[in-house]
């Protein structure tokens, strides 16, 4: 016999939480810029579409092999008319991360905004050889 609570499965009020409420969220937490990744022999190339911000809003790190974009978007829109006022603000930051290797010159990295894209070149250098040892033992 299922447990009612007042009439109602609560394992059914559960999974309506989840399917009702959490989908929406889910799906809201979608990255918020898209990118275009690309290599050759020579560099690896990420292309950031990023339609209204300014290059000032936009911060590259480089934090060992991994490559973070962050930008931050604020938004104020006034409208003044004779019988009424109205202020809209929206802002939000949105941040993506990128491993892209040891093999990455950070010294040499090149970063570009034009026209809401952000174009950023990470050239390679040569990985550095790990070292073999053989060791005696005594």
């Amino acid at each position: 016999m299922a447990i009612k609570l007042y009439g109602r499965d609560p394992l059914k009020l559960f999974e309506n939480v989840f399917s009702e409420t959490m989908t929406p969220l889910f799906s809201s937490m979608a990255p918020s810029f898209r990118v275009d990744v690309s290599e050759d022999e020579k560099s690896i190339f990420i292309d950031a579409d990023m339609p209204g911000l300014k290059k000032e809003d936009v911060k590259i790190s480089m934090d060992e092999d991994v490559l973070t974009i962050c930008a931050e978007r604020t938004h104020e829109e006034e409208e003044k008319k004779k019988d009424y006022h109205r202020i809209e603000r929206s802002y939000g930051s949105m941040s993506r991360s990128f491993t892209v290797g040891e093999n990455v010159d950070a010294d040499n990295i090149d970063a570009s905004y034009d026209n809401g894209v952000l174009h950023i070149v990470l050239p390679k250098k040569e990985p550095m050889e790990k070292v073999k040892k053989a060791i005696e033992v005594k």
